[in-house]
């Protein structure tokens, strides 16, 4: 295994990220401390204050985690949070079906990391923990995976009953439907060494009667509790109760947070960046007795859900009686992160690193102080077979991100022996050189023959123009061996024209390289850090 570094600049990352990563001075401003600068980092952690009470932020991990494999050192890791000066590194996403794609284990990766450095640099006991996005209610986004083949993808989605309104993703029972993309999965992956002790780990955690977040919560366990790695999450009465206030918050001071949030986005904006969220006057959702998440609506100081309307006061009152029925958005949720649990920094992804840019002001009105935000490794992972044909190729694998069709034209042109454009482009001009001669001379026998000359022209041209795309066909023929490479190189490195990380299953990897894949990549990637794409060569 060998890891390589690689610019972001030719990848597909925004130019907000891509500032952030090289630590470009104006996107800086929108944030309190950089990760990069090694000073800043000591003094917001020197500085670091937890507002919240650690028994309750004990108390959350320790449900959740006995809930799920329950490593001894997982014990010791909820020991540590009671401790007065210990921190954490928070990084966490949407339960999805089997694990997700590869940037479920880069985030995680990155947390477990990021951890034992700043364990290590401050003395001070510091915990990697997975925030399952517990409240969400994006069933799309948690329910596909997708398995590569050799040119082309195959897509495992578990199909939902139609919702009105979905509930958390994460309490959804898998049910009868799971035995059907089980099914799919084990279809799908190629027969290794490691196959039948994949597919019955993942088996014995995905079972009908546990839900979306259970089984992701176990899979996500079984590879990196040996870690120290903890889960946490708010869809639990004891995290509503302690954080009613920031609930009630968010409703009394709803012009000001909006105002805020408004002011920021326009600044990204002038700043010639985009804004990730749309800002909306709620920052709440309401949970119904059967489960369904609904967006709060607010307009003229009214709240409202199609079956609910409040006054102000009245929402208040409501969230002090029953906090279990309301639910934050993006936005409110690393506040009530930043309560229950003492967060010294959260790893993100490029998406949720432009939405904390946001987010600065939003903090403050809570009073609260943005952590440090760390950028998730970022990786394309490249197998033997691929490398050794990368070789035989002429493009720089960044390359591979263009259309098959335009990698295949500048292949043809660049490996064959004649210039094929060159060739016809000299055809062409000698056709129209000569057809501009000869319209002069039938001009002189009729002059109302002149536009026959050139419809004769565009007849030439257009037959022309079919020779040539069989010339590169039959070239394209020739070079068959080649352009299945090309199509293979693309389909592995930039699946569905997207980076590989965002679109292929973790498990997908495992399958052919083992179980202790991921622990091998922990080892090689503890002297790396983010700020450049790095190749994973297997």
């Amino acid at each position: 295994m060998d890891v390589k570094k690689s610019s972001f600049d030719t990848l597909p990352f925004s130019k907000l990220f891509q500032h952030y990563i090289s630590g470009n001075g104006t996107i800086t401003d929108f944030f309190e401390t950089h990760p990069a600068n090694k000073g800043s980092v000591h003094e917001s952690v020197d500085s670091f204050e937890f507002k919240g009470e650690r028994s309750v932020g004990a108390s959350i991990l320790e449900k959740y985690n006995h809930e799920h494999l329950d490593h001894e050192v997982t014990r010791d890791q909820i020991g540590k949070v009671k401790k007065h000066d210990c921190l954490t590194v928070v990084t966490g996403q949407q339960v999805t079906l089997f694990g997700g794609p590869l940037y479920t284990v880069y985030k995680t990766i990155t947390a477990i990391l990021y951890a034992k450095k700043l364990e290590k640099e401050t003395g001070r006991p510091v915990i990697p923990i997975f925030w399952l996005a517990d409240e969400d209610h994006d069933i799309e986004e948690v329910s596909t995976i997708n398995i590569p083949g050799s040119y082309d993808q195959t897509e495992i989605t578990y199909s939902h009953i139609d919702y009105e309104n979905a509930p958390p993703a994460s309490t959804i029972q898998l049910g009868d439907e799971l035995s059907t993309v089980q099914k799919l999965l084990k279809e799908n992956l190629d027969e290794t060494d490691f196959t039948a002790d994949l597919l019955d780990q993942i088996t014995s955690y995905y079972k009908s009667d546990r839900t979306f977040g259970g089984a992701f919560g176990d899979l996500l366990m079984s590879y990196f509790g040996k870690h120290g790695l903890l889960l946490a999450g708010s869809l639990n009465q004891t995290a509503k109760s302690h954080t009613t206030h920031l609930l009630k918050k968010a409703v009394k001071l709803h012009v000001n947070l909006t105002s805020s949030l408004d002011d920021t986005t326009y600044a990204l904006k002038e700043a010639g960046y985009h804004d990730q969220v749309q800002v909306q006057p709620s920052n709440l959702f309401y949970l119904t007795e059967s489960g369904e998440r609904i967006k709060i609506q607010c307009v003229d100081d009214t709240w409202s859900i199609p079956s609910k309307k409040w006054s102000s006061s009245e929402l208040l009152d409501e969230i002090d009686n029953h906090p279990e029925q309301f639910s934050p958005n993006v936005f409110l949720r690393p506040i009530l992160q930043d309560c229950l649990l003492p967060v010294a920094a959260y790893v993100g992804g490029p998406g949720e690193i432009a939405y904390y840019a946001q987010m600065k002001e939003f903090y403050e009105n809570f009073g609260y102080k943005m952590p440090i935000i760390v950028p998730r490794f970022s990786l394309t992972i490249f197998e033997s077979a691929i490398d050794r044909i990368l070789e035989k190729l002429p493009f720089e694998w960044q390359k591979y991100l263009d259309r098959i069709e335009d990698l295949e034209k500048e292949f043809v042109e660049t490996t064959d022996s004649v210039d094929i454009e060159k060739m016809f482009g000299i055809w062409r001009s000698q056709i129209d050189e000569l057809s501009r001669a000869k319209r002069d001379k039938i001009g002189d026998i009729d002059p109302s023959l002149k536009g026959s000359v050139g419809k004769a022209k565009a007849t030439y041209f257009s037959e022309l123009d079919k020779l040539k795309g069989k010339v590169y066909r039959s070239v394209k023929e020739q070079e068959k061996v080649q352009i299945d490479r090309i199509k293979r190189i693309k389909n592995n490195l930039f699946p569905n024209d997207n980076l590989q990380e965002r679109e292929i299953a973790f498990i997908f990897f495992m399958n052919k390289y083992g179980n202790d894949l991921w622990d091998r990549v922990i080892d090689k990637l503890s002297d790396e850090d983010p700020y450049n794409h790095l190749t994973l060569h297997l």
